[in-house]
């Protein structure tokens, strides 16, 4: 008896619909959030600080780095929380048949995208 191998899977040549790459982007910005959390801890620590250290974040926040940075995690955690508003509304069985959720998968990533160009031209 033979063994069968396991299938080589090339993830390049795999084509997710959209609704599977939003989740992947869940994902991804939730692990993200999650690692520049002591960051932003930091960061707040820095503006709830004395003066000086108020005068110290604002001259981090002036370098281009840390504004990319910081606009990377804006669309984050705007995507993970449109992500997770759909995730709620499919547990309530809202949007589950095939048209639905792919509406719903790509106005997560519009509103999310669009909401990051906003507040990044705003905070800019």
């Amino acid at each position: 008896m033979t063994k069968k191998r396991p299938k080589y899977l090339n993830l390049a040549e795999i084509r997710l619909p959209l609704a599977g790459f939003v989740s992947i982007l869940h994902r991804v910005s939730g692990a993200g959030l999650f690692l520049m959390l002591p960051l932003l801890i930091y960061l707040l620590q820095l503006s709830l600080g004395t003066p000086q250290d108020l005068a110290t974040l604002a001259t981090v926040l002036h370098q281009p780095l840390l504004k990319l940075v910081l606009l990377g995690l804006l669309w984050a955690f705007l995507h993970h929380f449109c992500m997770g508003i759909r995730i709620v509304l499919l547990d309530l069985h809202v949007g589950v048949d095939l048209a639905a959720a792919r509406t719903s998968a790509l106005l997560v990533q519009v509103v999310s995208l669009l909401a990051t160009v906003i507040l990044g031209v705003k905070l800019w």
